[in-house]
């Protein structure tokens, strides 16, 4: 065989682990796991297919290749390939391939703007050899336990033997997944990812592979006592109500309607409305309807999913999982949408939890769905013997865009150390602001300015932010928009330019800039360079008419439906997509500066790390709020805190 300089792989496997709910770290510790096919090509040739289900064996040259750093190792979403083959290879529990010598044709196929699926990619590119459709079917056929039934013997699985046509179709998809994946590295060679982005997605790797640990006894307590009491609301429920199925919407929005009050959704917003006016029995019911409808423990029984052999939850970050700005998506247990906790007593509640003692919860607090909610976080411990220090980034968008606009009052602000929403308020209604001083009540309107208003929006990003909720009044909402935008010239400028910017590149064809950033359209793509050297891609952009009748850009990609679909865009959507994008390449700055830590966590501009009791916090920030040597003049803070369990502090 020629030396191996590169290895495109494929697997199928088989577990009796539900590969989608527990992630492929647990999916991989089951004794029944094993690999039924590994399709493989050397160096770009003809892929050979390994039918390891009826013992054939793989090559030592292939295998020796797995562990040389030297050879490049090409798979489709290699992380499943990678944690795979650690364990068919014996590696020690806990212990994977190293993801150094490892590339993803998916994270190159997302930092192109395209889907992350192969069937989406292979389509997207029109490539001539697309995914073969039959594959779910197969999958479902031969890679998990089937149901026993007379017309199968009782088996719990399909074999090779059971099925030798389907098998061979099997080989035929395994194959075809390699040809595909090969098929999609020729179609993007001209578009190589910069060897930083490899980097990064290797450092994330390791993040992964490190996992976080979980406290199960919280845990599996907080499953239990969710339990009770669910059972005790809903009896609770059904006797003032009469409802045969309380957790119903349709009964209970008949009841409601029975008793005079009529509502077309149960959501939270709505409840909260029709609790200010509602008679003491039904306002106790909705009241009850709100508690049963936070009475969700699915983040704690993800964690009782994932946890692996070595008590710690692996996996649960997608590099790239964010199609525009490449920011990372929540995987498992979704660390990126975790309730916040506000209760005092955090310590002693979860305490409680851990202890197992439901008289005590339900003695010392009136809402217990609540305070379960509260204490998700805190399942979530550093190893023994260690503790967690959390450190995260001040305002960081909001900073971003003050510095690609130069809108010095605001710079002036982030560099002096003061509160943007106080600032804001005060250059809003042009008299002093202090948080909880002079006009402090005038903090709230510059805040939600802030949050609503960055990126183009108007009156409806306003309502959406919940501003008519915290007390302003309908006139107000317009006025506030107006002196917001007037208070912020250059960012109103930057959008506009940025507008320009990618229309006339897309027009013309023409490499243009502004501000630092560089707009150019090849191949049918719009790329836009970032400070950092990363591109962000849009796939085949179009200058069409919006519902107004005014120029709109529309392009392909992963909609708000979740499919592929064309998405409309303008200005200040662009610069929302920039803004995140620098955001997120100054977390993986700030990651990279702190590698040797181990960090086991990150949630939106937040680095969770796991290290020793004499660690110092403030170092860990200094060192997180250096600001990258491509965004000079850009003002970082970073604030954190030490902790034995996770919680925002």
């Amino acid at each position: 065989m020629e030396k191996i300089k590169t290895l495109s792989i494929d697997l199928e496997t088989f577990s009796d682990i539900d590969l989608a709910k527990c992630g492929v770290y647990r999916y991989v510790e089951s004794p029944a796991f094993e690999i039924l096919l590994f399709g493989g090509s050397v160096n770009g040739g003809d892929v050979m297919v390994y039918d390891l289900a009826q013992s054939e064996k793989i090559s030592n040259e292939i295998l020796a290749a797995l562990t040389d750093s030297s050879v490049t190792k090409w798979a489709f979403n290699a992380a499943f390939e990678r944690v795979c083959l650690s364990k068919y290879l014996g590696l020690p529990s806990g212990e994977y391939l190293d993801p150094t010598s490892w590339r993803c044709s998916m994270i190159w196929s997302a930092y192109m703007g395209l889907p992350l699926s192969l069937a989406g990619t292979g389509s997207v590119l029109g490539l001539p050899e697309q995914k073969l459709k039959e594959g779910k079917e197969l999958i479902k056929y031969f890679c998990v336990p089937c149901a026993p039934t007379k017309a199968n013997g009782g088996r719990m699985r399909n074999l090779p033997r059971h099925a030798p046509e389907k098998w061979a179709q099997f080989k035929a998809y395994n194959k075809r997944d390699v040809e595909v994946e090969m098929a999609i590295q020729d179609k993007l060679r001209k578009f190589p990812a910069p060897d930083f982005v490899w980097e990064e997605y290797c450092l994330d790797q390791q993040i992964n592979d490190r996992g976080i640990a979980l406290d199960m006894a919280v845990v599996e307590n907080a499953i239990r006592f969710d339990e009770r009491s669910k059972a005790l609301l809903s009896s609770k429920m059904q006797e003032l109500t009469s409802l045969e199925n309380p957790n119903s919407i349709q009964q209970m929005k008949q009841w409601l309607s029975e008793n005079g009050f009529e509502t077309d959704t149960l959501g939270k917003k709505a409840v909260s409305e029709l609790l200010k006016t509602a008679p003491p029995q039904l306002a106790m019911a909705l009241e009850l309807r709100q508690q049963l409808a936070k009475s969700s423990v699915r983040k704690y029984q993800a964690m009782k999913n994932a946890v692996c052999s070595d008590g710690r939850a692996h996996g649960m970050f997608q590099f790239y999982g964010a199609n525009r700005s490449g920011r990372w998506a929540g995987r498992l247990i979704q660390l990126q949408n975790l309730p916040q906790n506000h209760i005092p007593d955090l310590e002693q509640a979860r305490e409680i939890v851990k202890s197992g003692n439901y008289e005590a919860i339900e003695l010392l607090y009136d809402d217990i769905p609540d305070t379960l909610s509260q204490l998700i976080r805190t399942a979530f411990v550093p190893k023994s013997g260690m503790k967690f220090v959390v450190s995260d980034f001040s305002a960081i968008e909001a900073r971003v865009l003050s510095w690609f606009a130069s809108e010095k009052w605001r710079l002036d602000v982030f560099k002096s150390g003061g509160d943007i929403y106080c600032a804001s308020a005060s250059q809003m209604f042009r008299v002093p602001v202090e948080k909880h001083g002079v006009n402090g009540h005038l903090r709230q309107k510059g805040k939600i300015a802030e949050l609503a208003l960055g990126y183009g929006g108007s009156v409806g990003a306003l309502k959406a932010m919940g501003a008519l909720e915290m007390g302003l009044s309908e006139d107000e909402l317009q006025p506030l928009v107006d002196m917001w935008r007037s208070s912020n010239p250059n960012i109103v400028r930057f959008w506009w330019e940025v507008d320009r910017c990618v229309k006339d590149t897309i027009r013309q064809r023409l490499r243009t800039d502004t501000h630092g950033i560089q707009f150019e359209y090849q191949s049918g793509m719009l790329f836009i360079t970032l400070p950092s050297g990363r591109r962000i891609s849009y796939v085949k952009p179009r200058i069409g008419e919006n519902k107004f009748g005014g120029e709109s850009v529309t392009y392909e990609g992963v909609g708000a439906t979740k499919k592929w679909e064309r998405i409309e865009s303008y200005g200040p959507k662009f610069v929302e997509n920039i803004v995140q994008a620098v955001s997120r390449d100054i977390l993986c700055s700030a990651m990279r500066t702190l590698r040797n830590y181990r960090i086991c966590g990150h949630v939106h501009d937040e680095l969770i790390i796991e290290c020793p009791i004499d660690t110092n916090v403030s170092e860990i920030c200094e060192m997180m709020g250096r600001t990258p040597p491509w965004a000079k003049g850009l003002p970082l803070c970073a604030d954190g805190y030490e902790t034995e369990f996770y919680k925002k502090d």
